[in-house]
């Protein structure tokens, strides 16, 4: 606890110097940087008077053959030569008023520097002589801050301004860089209690690790930011001190200006479509949330509606989710910041052609995924063959249907191929409460000369004594063919377990052999070749008389003559 607390008094003390720095340097900006007075709308429009980097007046009007631009350019050469010539004083200047020529001059000693006419003082707003004594002073000021900042003093002070500013710059920029791993750690730390997943409309976005990875990213991006906005502000405050720069630094400080005014303006201009978006995202939310209780209720078979069933219940929720945001996107997207642009509807087109060209084999399968769960082929958990996959279903989505088989290997079907072929489910009647249950069949051959009563009786009792087999309904057989040389007896029994069919079958064909084994029937596919004479009949003894006796083989010689007795050739011999 004392190392937690140690640095969380460290972290809020390297937070505070941070914004005590961040703040000297911004009082420092504004007492030390030049403030230039722009006009205004109300202020006069014409060619600018300038000195050094700053306008000190406007001329408008034309006098004789001189344009304005010609007499600004003029009057400001003028001035920067007075400006820089520093042994003239600025008590020679003075206004010397020509009532013939109905003008005033103002002037250094005997040297003009502009020259005010009526035309002037008319586009000013102004007497003539008033607009004199605004010029004149606005000249004596201009020319002293200029001599001023070129001075060894103001030079000197520069140099200590940019010592200071240097200072303040290094312990900004340790600050961040040791703040930085300390907010890690302290994320970390509230990984999951503090700090909990993201979730929107009550779906999980992202996991509470991956939210810490997201502010992580963040706090990277905010601490470039603010290495880059504290060294600029350096560099601008560092060429302000200086006249040599100054003007490099007004207009690198335009610029931030500029763009900063512009986002305000923007953010300021879009706070009307900002509120709709959040009436809307608020809308959206609570009816998600009604229509998710609606179903959860369908699901836990709170609420029945005929002919919908419980299963059906999230698949819908999901589908009318889908379908209300998108309504939601679709009344929302006009709101959204540079939704009219021409390149935000370029782009929407763009995507919304590739999606169209690319996406045929998806939204089959979508259709696919939808029609199987309204048409209750299967569920999660049955036992199922498609085609020639037989196996649980452990996933069912939109997309692709996921079993796996008896030798734990999973298989992802695409619903389309799904819908496409028949789809066999061992499992539906097990499910099914009023549904007989399912029954298991297996087909053995025997002879004609085994009893079919009998074979009934034994394939039966192999049946009744496998586990997992139901003795009500009774097991049956049937004889599905009357073969050359055998007979097909199929025997059926049934079973509530389809899961485990594979270990049924194993231990069914293990009693069959047994059972059979037992009662001297011999299992095996016979194949005759029938000689009339001298061979027993194949015909149950149950079905011949008592005293019947199998024919015995005739032997003739060779050398006899050749007769035929009951359809046997004599001639040759014929032994067993």
């Amino acid at each position: 606890m004392l190392f937690y607390h140690r640095i969380k008094n460290w972290l809020r003390n390297g937070l505070i110097i941070f914004l005590l720095n961040l703040v000297t340097l911004v009082a420092t900006a504004y007492l030390v940087y030049p403030q230039t007075v722009k006009p205004t709308a109300n202020e006069p429009k014409g060619a600018p008077v300038i000195l050094g980097d700053e306008t000190l007046f406007y001329i408008q009007a034309r006098i004789a053959s001189f344009s304005p631009e010609f007499r600004a350019q003029v009057v400001s050469n003028r001035i920067v030569s007075l400006a820089k010539n520093t042994e003239v004083s600025l008590n020679t200047l003075k206004i010397v008023d020509n009532e013939a020529a109905a003008t005033a001059d103002i002037r250094a000693g005997d040297e003009t520097l502009v020259t005010i006419a009526d035309v002037d003082a008319v586009a000013a707003g102004q007497s003539r002589k008033e607009l004199a004594n605004e010029y004149l002073q606005v000249i004596k000021q201009s020319i002293t801050d200029f001599r001023s900042s070129y001075s060894i003093h103001s030079l000197v002070r520069g140099v200590i301004y940019t010592l200071i500013a240097t200072i303040i710059l290094t312990i900004s920029l340790i600050s961040i860089t040791k703040s930085v791993p300390v907010i890690y750690r302290q994320l970390r730390r509230w990984r999951g209690t503090r700090i909990p997943a993201l979730r929107l409309f009550d779906t999980q976005i992202l996991s509470a690790h991956r939210v810490i990875d997201l502010i992580s990213e963040i706090i990277k991006v905010v601490r470039l930011a603010l290495l880059l906005g504290v060294f600029y502000l350096y560099i601008n405050l560092v060429l302000s001190f200086f006249p040599w720069t100054k003007g490099l630094a007004r207009i690198l400080f335009e610029y931030v200006r500029t763009a900063i005014s512009t986002l305000v303006a923007g953010l300021l201009a879009y706070f009307p479509n900002l509120f709709f978006l959040v009436i809307i995202w608020l809308f959206t939310s609570y009816f998600l949330k009604v229509i998710r209780f609606l179903f959860a209720e369908i699901e836990q078979d709170n609420i029945k509606f005929q002919g919908f069933y419980r299963e059906w219940a999230q698949p819908t929720y999901k589908l009318v989710q889908f379908l209300v945001l998108a309504f939601a996107a679709t009344v929302a997207f006009p709101y959204l910041p540079g939704s009219k642009t021409p390149a935000f509807q370029g782009i929407s087109i763009f995507l919304g052609l590739l999606i169209s060209l690319g996406s045929s084999s998806v939204i089959a399968n979508i259709f696919a995924g939808i029609m199987l769960t309204y048409t209750r082929a299967f569920s999660v958990g049955d036992r199922v063959k498609i085609t020639d996959t037989i196996g649980d279903v452990v996933e069912k989505t939109l997309f692709v249907t996921r079993i796996r088989t008896i030798k734990n290997v999973v298989i992802t079907i695409p619903n389309s191929a799904v819908l496409g072929s028949h789809v066999i489910n061992y499992s539906a009647a097990a499910s099914d409460p009023g549904a007989p249950p399912l029954i298991l069949h297996t087909t053995i051959t025997l002879g004609y000369d085994v009893p079919w009563r009998k074979v009934h009786a034994v394939l039966i009792e192999a049946a009744l004594v496998t586990d997992q087999i139901l003795e009500d309904p009774a097991p049956f057989v049937l004889q599905t063919s009357l073969d050359d040389f055998y007979i097909a007896y199929e025997l059926n029994a049934y079973t509530h377990n389809p899961g485990i069919m594979a270990k049924i079958y194993s231990e069914l064909h293990q009693n069959l052999q047994d059972k059979c084994n037992e009662a001297d029937i011999e299992i095996l596919s016979p194949h005759y070749r029938a000689v009339r004479d001298g061979n027993q009949t194949t015909i149950p003894a149950d079905y011949l008389p008592s005293d019947y006796e199998a024919p015995a083989f005739k032997v003739s010689s060779l050398n006899a003559p050749s007769t035929k007795d009951n359809g046997v050739n004599t001639s040759e011999s014929d032994q067993t």
